[in-house]
């Protein structure tokens, strides 16, 4: 839409200046449409085919979106992470952390990068992105850079649950960092890992035993399950059963916790929805993405995302949580031999 933008110059001397409120001066790009062009990139189009691709939307008025620009506005997130990076987190408290590694093939590099990726939730309910790094795939040494650096930057009080994979290096970083935090495996990967042990043909009647065991109501309730699972299936596919049984306490870490808040710290879906877009776009590139192109997608895709992203259901229940309450098969604790029970 064209607009003609008055010209006012003040020849007097007197400092008086104009400025249009509604288009500020030297602007040629809305704001919406700097948030379209990095989600246009996360999709697959490369820096050489912005123009052709909004000429259809913008018409002949997208002439300015040359490759140049697009790689000027790569090198500007790029400098935005940093900054982030290095932001303070004094008197945060997340309550519950979600940690996974997602993994990219990078130009140049013989091994797959893994970006590592913190979400937490504040007591007040709300999902924030804490940290962002890239690391030698998923070891120790790489978590426990990552959570070293977020108390760096001020993050003093450790959570009172971590939700992530089936990673090693993860859960050692969490009990060096943060020995006094609850673990909590993601039965999300878990079955993934359980099935892929598994013929294709009894892969839906082991999930459906594994629906049962997370899905049930108590804890009792859950380990009768497990039991039913392993008894049915050990003898003819022990290698699957034997992944199953492994962990066994951190798969079932959420019954310590309210029951409103169950679907959201059984699994680490938070990030897995997350990154969808980012795997999208490097199976797309083909491996021709560079480790700094990497890093500024996913931040801006976390960035954008974290704008969507809903408070925690029966968030006031964190306060019981923070607090130190017990909670027994999702409820509160109220009796002192319940509570010595629990």
């Amino acid at each position: 839409m064209p607009v003609k933008i008055p010209k006012v110059r003040d020849r007097s001397g007197s400092g008086n200046k104009f400025n249009s409120v509604l288009v500020p001066p030297y602007l040629k790009r809305t704001s919406s449409l700097d948030e379209l062009l990095p989600w246009l990139y996360l999709k697959g189009i490369s820096t050489g085919d912005f123009q052709e691709a909004l000429q259809s939307l913008l018409g002949s008025q997208a002439g300015n979106l040359s490759p140049g620009v697009i790689s000027r506005l790569k090198a500007r997130w790029i400098e935005e992470y940093k900054q982030w990076g290095q932001r303070s987190l004094e008197n945060k408290h997340y309550v519950y952390v979600w940690a996974d590694g997602v993994h990219f093939n990078i130009r140049g590099d013989e091994s797959r990068q893994c970006i590592l990726v913190l979400i937490g939730v504040t007591d007040h309910g709300k999902k924030e992105l804490i940290a962002i790094e890239d690391g030698y795939r998923e070891s120790t040494q790489s978590w426990e850079e990552l959570l070293a650096g977020v108390q760096q930057q001020g993050l003093d009080k450790a959570p009172s649950l971590a939700i992530g994979d089936g990673a090693l290096g993860f859960w050692k970083a969490v009990s060096k960092i943060w020995p006094d935090t609850r673990h909590q495996r993601c039965w999300v990967h878990k079955t993934a890992n359980v099935l892929n042990k598994l013929p294709k043909s009894v892969q839906p009647k082991v999930k459906s035993a594994l629906h049962d065991i997370w899905q049930a109501e108590t804890r009792e309730q859950a380990y009768t399950a497990f039991g039913n699972t392993l008894k049915r299936f050990e003898s003819k596919y022990p290698k699957a059963m034997e992944c199953l049984s492994k962990d066994k306490d951190q798969m079932l870490a959420f019954y310590e916790f309210p029951a409103e808040h169950w679907q959201h710290i059984r699994t680490t879906n938070p990030i897995e929805s997350t990154f969808a877009t980012v795997r999208l776009r490097t199976a797309k590139t083909r491996g021709c993405v560079s480790r700094d192109s990497i890093l500024s997608m996913v931040f801006k895709l976390s960035q954008s995302a974290q704008k969507k992203w809903r408070r925690l259901r029966g968030f006031k229940l964190l306060a019981d949580v923070v607090q130190g309450i017990n909670f027994k098969d999702g409820f509160r604790v109220e009796n002192d031999a319940d509570r010595e029970a629990a």
